[in-house]
């Protein structure tokens, strides 16, 4: 799968079935669905997982809460767009 079907499997009603966890809880962010995103994604322990959930919590709006998070994950919270943010998670775990 390739970011552009990544993004057209959007108009469906479920995630695709290969998908693996991180990339089910983008879709269902992509998806509108942050609460399920987050719900996946939240008691997983790892830098990937941390990853998410920062940017989930980034886009929740709560910054303390996603600068604790992308400091688990071994980054900064960037200084760009979600949108953009959401797109670079979703190319750099489908590669």
């Amino acid at each position: 799968m390739n970011f552009d079907s990544f993004q057209s499997s959007l108009s469906s009603p479920e995630p695709p079935a290969a998908l693996n966890v991180y990339l089910r809880a983008l879709w269902y962010d992509g998806n509108g669905n942050w609460q399920k995103a987050h719900e996946l994604v939240q008691d997983i322990e790892d830098k990937t997982a941390a990853r998410l959930h920062a940017y989930l919590h980034r886009k929740e709006g709560d910054a303390w809460n996603a600068n604790y998070w992308y400091n688990k994950a071994d980054t900064r919270m960037p200084g760009y767009s979600l949108q953009k943010e959401w797109e670079e998670l979703v190319k750099e775990l489908l590669a």
